[in-house]
């Protein structure tokens, strides 16, 4: 590509792919051929799919696991995981059975409420915007009304509108924040919308107050935030310490091991990132499934890690009286309408899959599988140590790339049962068994 192009976004489908391939690759027939090759059989399913973002050229696949046998709140059920980072499903599913003998998870839906702000700047006085606050969130009310009674007909609307002075930490800044609540929907477009309104009702209140110049008022933004400290969900698991007993470590020792780990995620900040990433691969994945944004809950979910000043553990355990417990209280702002929730055939059959659940019963499960997640990571790492799973993933997918036949996996894996399978000695030991020469190493 050697120029810019004008006017692509009106290109059909077939005037774009052509456009890319010949111009971005090297073997455009070749580059065309594998574009096309994950589109869908269906031309309707597939017309579908280019409709949910701009210039799709074709569809991008990731493995879609399920991870059987939890149990939360007395229910089983299957989580659907669409991820792309080997040992994440099975992970999930080993705390599930092992959870299974120990009572199962518990989960609680804390709080369901979200904030937007419409953020403005004021020079001068702000002093009547605060006397006549009450006049001015009736005015809100009143323009809002015809956005917000669908919603209150199902139990939800706007909770509460605050004018919020916040100059101490930027000259002339305040805010309008509200909160929401927007039932079984993530509520994206309702709650900018409403502020969309609020912000044009904020400037005429200010046109026609005699004591506030208007000029010196400017709306700069109005948009929800995908922070949700008031969106909070508890996940969590207990038992007797004398249960806990795993890969020959006793259950006091297991126990203490456990807790210390946390304790150090919640001391070194390096340990912390990581030990919440984990956690975030069992969130992601059933937030993909079922067609959720997991971009905000990710930043919700980093920022409820910060929220003491300091970047910590999303995950807390304790040991009392001889019982161990295990929790998770993250933000979770998540929707089972509207979005990719009715569109995307496999969303539908992950939300399916679970029972069609609300809203909350959404928010507890995939809290579920984020503790879940970081259960199995922090029991591999206090016992066995992490990269006994890990390469084990490994040497597949050397395998798989190798185009190594069935029994040729299984007589590998035999062999590198008890040995660590780096690259090159699982390339040798391959080329070995077929009887052909390895490739020489460059240097």
């Amino acid at each position: 590509m050697n120029q810019p192009i004008k006017g692509f976004s009106k290109l059909s489908k077939e005037g774009k792919l052509e456009w890319l391939t010949s111009t971005n690759f090297a073997r455009p027939e070749e580059a065309r051929e594998i574009f096309s090759t994950y589109w869908h059989a269906d031309a309707e399913v597939q017309k579908r799919h280019d409709e949910f973002i701009e210039n799709t050229m074709t569809n991008y696949y990731m493995p879609y696991g399920v991870a059987p046998n939890f149990n939360i709140n007395g229910r089983f059920y299957t989580l659907p995981m669409a991820i792309e980072e080997s040992s994440v499903v099975a992970a999930a599913a080993k705390s599930a059975g092992y959870w299974l003998e120990r009572g199962g998870f518990k989960t609680e839906v804390l709080s369901t409420e979200k904030i937007g702000h419409v953020h403005f700047m004021f020079e001068g006085d702000a002093s009547p915007l605060f006397t006549d606050f009450a006049s001015l969130e009736r005015e809100l009310r009143e323009r809002t009304a015809p956005l917000t009674a669908n919603m209150e007909a199902r139990g939800g609307g706007i909770t509460s509108i605050k004018l919020v002075d916040k100059t101490a930490d930027l000259a002339d800044y305040y805010q309008l924040e509200v909160v929401f609540e927007t039932c079984d929907s993530m509520g994206a477009n309702f709650i900018n919308s409403n502020l969309e309104e609020m912000a044009k009702q904020l400037e005429s209140f200010a046109q026609n107050h005699p004591q506030i110049d208007a000029t010196k008022l400017e709306v700069v933004m109005r948009i929800l935030s995908n922070y949700t400290p008031n969106c909070i969900v508890r996940a969590s698991v207990s038992c007797p310490v004398d249960q806990l007993g795993s890969e020959g470590v006793n259950g006091e020792d297991f126990a203490r091991k456990f807790k210390r780990a946390i304790d150090i995620a919640n001391a070194e900040p390096y340990r912390a990132t990581t030990h919440n990433k984990g956690i975030m691969n069992g969130i992601d994945a059933v937030i993909i499934a079922t067609g959720n944004d997991f971009r905000a809950v990710e930043a919700a979910c980093h920022t409820h890690a910060s929220a003491s000043g300091r970047y910590k553990s999303l995950t807390h355990c304790k040991v009392e009286d001889g019982i161990f417990t295990f929790w998770i209280e993250i933000p979770l702002s998540l929707g089972v309408v509207g979005g990719l929730t009715k569109l995307h055939p496999l969303v539908v059959k992950s939300l399916e899959m679970l029972g069609n659940p609300g809203a909350e019963e959404l928010m507890g499960i995939v809290a579920v599988s984020g503790l879940a997640q970081n259960f199995a990571a922090l029991r591999a790492l206090v016992t066995t140590g992490i990269q006994k799973g890990h390469m084990k993933m490994h040497l597949m997918n050397i395998l798989t790339q190798l185009e190594a036949t069935l029994e040729e996996k299984e007589k590998i894996a035999a062999y590198f049962k008890d040995k660590v399978p780096h690259h090159r000695e699982v390339v040798n030991y391959f080329c070995n068994l077929r009887g052909i020469p390895a490739p020489k190493v460059e240097k």
